[in-house]
């Protein structure tokens, strides 16, 4: 029961947290997640969250709706305080002490972020969530994601996806015979066009030699088995690609 990480940092889709309710938050969802955190909390591993906000709005959808894309993107930077909030609260129901900090100035509801505070947050052993994205628009919260784990030196990035257990050669739903990476190294991410995450988080990690886990956050006690060292999910690094052949 010795974790594998000191520090990580978990990203989150907003989608997820919709559960089967097609919209918003799904409160059972909410409390799965929460209690999955935990449980690696409770191992002494500090953990930052960033989650993104597409449950509520995607700034996407902004071109398509007549509003300018910046100001999409302001919308969908909010909508992730939304969820952060909602996070926030489902984790201190469970015990875990938490910090929310923003990108955006908000300090009636969030702390700004700001670094080392961040960082002496997790040394205390808070969970601090990341809200807002960067705070500028045409950035993902993939890039936040990344940029964010760069910043408080966390030993992996976490993504926690749903319903899908790692990465494939193919779309797995529409191909039955599609193969899961064990590993693949950035440079082929890139040369493959997976869409794992956007190019710049994915340069960002590179560049910093951060490695990423793409797992299925909808199993129960998979987060806690991949921060144990399971061979679950995919390992996205410099080391050139394994497929699993199950």
């Amino acid at each position: 029961m010795v974790p594998r990480y000191k520090r990580v940092l978990l990203k989150l889709s907003g989608e997820a947290l919709m559960g089967d309710i097609g919209y918003g938050i799904d409160a059972a969802m909410l409390d799965t997640f929460a209690g999955e955190v935990r449980s690696i909390h409770e191992l002494g591993i500090e953990i930052g969250i960033v989650i993104g906000g597409g449950n509520i709005y995607r700034g996407v959808q902004a071109i398509a709706e007549g509003i300018h894309k910046v100001t999409g993107d302001h919308m969908g930077m909010l909508a992730t305080v939304i969820n952060a909030l909602a996070l926030q609260n489902a984790l201190e129901k469970h015990g875990v002490t938490t910090r929310l900090q923003t990108a955006i100035k908000m300090e009636q509801i969030a702390e700004p972020f700001i670094r080392r505070r961040a960082v002496r947050h997790l040394e205390k052993g808070r969970v601090v969530i990341f809200g807002a994205g960067t705070g500028n628009p045409y950035f993902t919260t993939d890039t936040a994601a990344a940029l964010r784990a760069i910043e408080i030196d966390a030993d992996t990035l976490i993504m926690g996806k749903n319903g899908v257990d790692g990465i494939y050669d193919a779309d797995p739903r529409v191909v039955p015979d599609a193969r899961r990476f064990t590993s693949i190294s950035y440079r082929e991410v890139h040369e493959r066009n997976l869409r794992v995450m956007d190019l710049t988080a994915i340069t960002l990690c590179q560049e910093n030699k951060l490695p990423i886990l793409v797992f299925n956050m909808g199993v129960s006690g998979n987060l806690k088995r991949l921060v144990l060292g399971e061979d679950i999910g995919t390992v996205v690094g410099e080391h050139a690609s394994v497929v699993h052949e199950g």
